[in-house]
């Protein structure tokens, strides 16, 4: 079978090449092109384009190339036309994705599947008409999901466990002796894990004010950057020189972190995953009356991390926008290093995190469903 995947970004790019791991244990034969990174590639089969020329973010960058982006959807059509593939898989990524099921759906008549669905329940919930219209099938990774959508009249939903899971536990954990010497660090110090997220604007921005903490306050912890090779590298030269950088070793430093400071994401659940208590900072350039409107009118759920979404309560704190100050974060990381009642209830909530997602592997789960689907053709 031909298997056509699109991925937009970083953490597509990780839970893509574990699908397609699952698949090729059901279907040793099968052939795959796609757009993701180095991790779908080091899989198999035929790297289109690299997420990392096709991540646009922001409503003025998105404007300005608008032309390039209308290029790689034209593109991107061409080239799954003439491949020809038995199902298209699209994993997040819904600007881009969305357009391209349209086209497959009603041009092409292919079998498409969403793998990894845009979180319309929390912005543009519009686009579940978009879904009904052209998605065969959405493959959900968080449990309220499948309600969400038979809400909105969708019944081909599923919900088949989380990848971050997967992912997590399989991760391949160097020994802690070996990561403190081969990174430089005080084996008799804390470890404040920093993840500025794996876009460009996002890592600029989150830097500024982690650039600014007073480090000489937390004179028994030491700060470790999780750079990414998502981004050009260039973007961490400003870094802070009393804070350390590791570059594609987010969950090794995770796995030895005390606390951590987490641009919201993928990430926020993958730190909870790894049991380390976390502040989400998400830095949005924006007025505070645009800001408070849009929160208001405009966003679906009141929290803006997966670990706060899941639990449906305030269990770590966001600093969101103007909030997301030096100060600020100061206060909410000497309550996540210092204070042991602090600690206890996020890691008790960590728990119930786990225990709601269970343990099910995404991918094979997946994988089975994509090839009794196929099998229906």
């Amino acid at each position: 079978m031909k298997y056509y995947l699109i991925a937009g970004e970083a953490s597509g790019d990780l839970h893509g090449s574990n699908l397609i791991k699952s698949i090729i244990k059901r279907d040793p034969n099968a052939q795959f092109r796609y757009y993701g990174g180095d991790k779908m590639l080091a899989e198999g089969g035929e790297l289109v384009k690299h997420y990392k020329d096709t991540a646009i973010m922001g409503f003025v960058r998105v404007a300005m190339n608008a032309r390039k982006i209308l290029g790689n959807i034209a593109d991107c059509k061409d080239d799954i036309a003439q491949f020809a593939p038995d199902i298209l898989i699209l994993i997040d990524y819904p600007g881009f994705n969305l357009e391209i099921a349209k086209y497959a759906k009603i041009v092409l008549n292919l079998t498409v599947v969403y793998y990894i669905p845009p979180k319309i329940w929390a912005w543009k919930e519009g686009r579940v008409e978009q879904i009904k219209k052209y998605i065969d099938k959405v493959y959900c990774i968080f449990p309220f999901e499948v309600e969400f959508y038979r809400s909105h009249g969708y019944e081909n939903v599923e919900y088949i466990g989380n990848p971050c899971v997967q992912s997590v536990a399989e991760a391949n954990i160097v020994k802690k002796e070996d990561f403190f010497l081969l990174n430089g660090l005080d084996a008799d110090k804390k470890i404040v894990a920093l993840l500025p997220g794996s876009r460009k604007q996002e890592v600029e921005h989150t830097i500024k004010v982690l650039n600014k903490l007073d480090k000489s306050k937390y004179n028994d912890c030491q700060f470790v950057m999780a750079c990414t090779g998502a981004v050009d590298r260039k973007l961490y030269d400003n870094v802070d020189s009393n804070i350390v950088k590791v570059y594609d070793l987010t969950y090794p430093l995770l796995s030895f972190a005390d606390a951590a400071i987490v641009n919201s994401g993928t990430a926020t659940l993958e730190t909870a995953l790894f049991n380390v208590p976390e502040v989400v900072v998400y830095p949005i350039v924006i007025p505070k009356l645009l800001y408070k409107f849009g929160r208001k009118y405009m966003l679906k759920v009141s929290y803006i991390s997966l670990v706060n979404i899941i639990l449906e309560r305030e269990l770590v704190k966001e600093l969101v926008a103007f909030n997301y100050t030096k100060e600020n974060v100061q206060q909410c990381l000497d309550d996540i290093l210092y204070n042991d009642e602090c600690r206890k209830n996020i890691k008790d909530g960590y728990k119930e995190i786990a225990s709601a997602l269970g343990d099910a592997i995404a991918s094979d789960v997946a994988a089975e469903s994509i090839r009794t689907l196929l099998r229906m053709k």
